[in-house]
């Protein structure tokens, strides 16, 4: 069966620096003020952000980005910097995998994650 797994501890300029491409200038990825004012806990990671890393290693499962067809998860869980994830996609058989992210508390950040591939 195949299995890929990636770890990433976030930090902000990783955070930070993801706005610029993909164009999500929020504050609360960016300003640590801001996010508390709004009722976070500080600066988090955007969500695409979580799904791109997810979405590379189920590329590695699948044999390559064109044989990927299909990524879905939801955003469950709020990832901040220092935080660690386990990013991981396992051939579920019939062209379906099953992808999961996990922090280092063992709380799901994305969850009902699956992607379909050729």
């Amino acid at each position: 069966m195949k299995r890929a797994e990636r770890v990433v501890t976030f930090t902000v300029e990783q955070i930070t620096a993801y706005a610029e491409p993909s164009g999500d200038h929020n504050p609360i990825h960016a300003d640590a003020d801001f996010a508390r004012s709004v009722g976070l806990p500080g600066i988090i990671a955007h969500g695409m952000l979580q799904m791109s890393i997810l979405g590379c290693v189920a590329v590695e499962v699948a044999g390559g980005g064109a044989h990927l067809r299909r990524l879905y998860c939801r955003f469950s869980g709020m990832v901040e910097p220092g935080d660690t994830v386990t990013f991981t996609a396992e051939d579920a058989g019939a062209g379906k995998l099953a992808l999961s992210a996990v922090n280092q508390r063992g709380e799901p950040v994305l969850t009902k994650a699956s992607a379909e591939y050729l």
